[in-house]
């Protein structure tokens, strides 16, 4: 199956923090640990060769032409591949899904959400999200994968945008103890219906914690709009979707941010 018609469609597989059970996870850069200048000596040469040779860098055709990113686009091989071909777990971290491109253009036109604030973004992907926390004055972030290659090329991009690491996990959140943040971001995670059971929970117990703020991004996918989570939504702001984002997402036009308040 051609990229075309496979990793470009809305998340409803094999998924990122499903798949995590299986692995023991590590932590990428702690904090303190790496300084910039030395990041890139702990990324493996030859996937960061595969990684660099196979996505092509851009700005254009989201909601934030202010972030630089390392995605598959129509120039590159493997969107026109058969997808069996693609030799590392689905790349969905490849892809600036519509959720997270609402997230990040939310925290980029209201820094004040995250200014000083600790941010972690689940099912960080391309790292976008946790780029646009970073670039609006958050104090301490963590971005959360469960690939590798995930955390590699959210190392790249933020390099591209000329931005100090922060710490990426590798490993499945919800299976850890609960940390206190202040505020957690998630883009296009509810494309599960177990995944979603499981976040609606592990989301409630940080609320009830730690009082944490939470912001979901989803462009409206069935899974979570008729989730019962949406009676603990309340809508923060709704974009139209850049053209190119509808055309890769089955023609969806819109994505909403939404405030979780169990």
């Amino acid at each position: 199956m051609a990229l075309s018609l496979g990793w470009k469609a809305p998340r409803s597989h094999c998924g990122l923090l499903l798949q995590a059970v299986r692995s023991s996870g590590l932590l990428l850069f702690p904090s303190g640990l790496c300084p910039w200048r030395g990041a890139r000596s702990f990324l493996d040469p030859d996937k960061k060769a595969f990684l660099e040779e196979n996505t092509e860098v851009t700005s254009s055709g989201s909601l934030t032409p202010e972030i630089q990113l390392r995605l598959l686009t129509p120039r590159c091989k493997f969107w026109w591949e058969r997808a069996d071909l693609w030799p590392h777990s689905d790349p969905y971290w490849a892809i600036y899904w519509p959720g997270g491109q609402a997230l990040s253009r939310y925290l980029l036109d209201n820094p004040d959400v995250v200014r000083g604030k600790s941010v972690l973004d689940l099912g960080s992907g391309c790292g976008a999200t946790a780029i646009a926390a970073k670039m609006s004055g958050a104090s301490r972030i963590l971005a959360n994968d469960i690939d590798p290659l995930a955390g590699m090329a959210i190392t790249l991009n933020c390099e591209l945008n000329q931005l100090n690491p922060f710490p990426i996990l590798i490993q499945n959140i919800l299976n850890l103890e609960q940390d206190k943040w202040d505020l957690i971001v998630l883009g296009d995670m509810f494309y599960d219906e177990n995944l979603a059971d499981s976040l609606h929970q592990w989301l409630k117990n940080c609320f009830w914690t730690y009082g944490t703020q939470i912001l979901i991004g989803d462009p409206g996918r069935p899974q979570f709009s008729e989730h019962s989570i949406q009676h603990h939504l309340h809508k923060v702001v709704e974009y139209s979707l850049p053209e190119p984002t509808r055309q890769e997402n089955n023609g969806l036009t819109t994505s909403t941010v939404w405030d979780f308040q169990p």
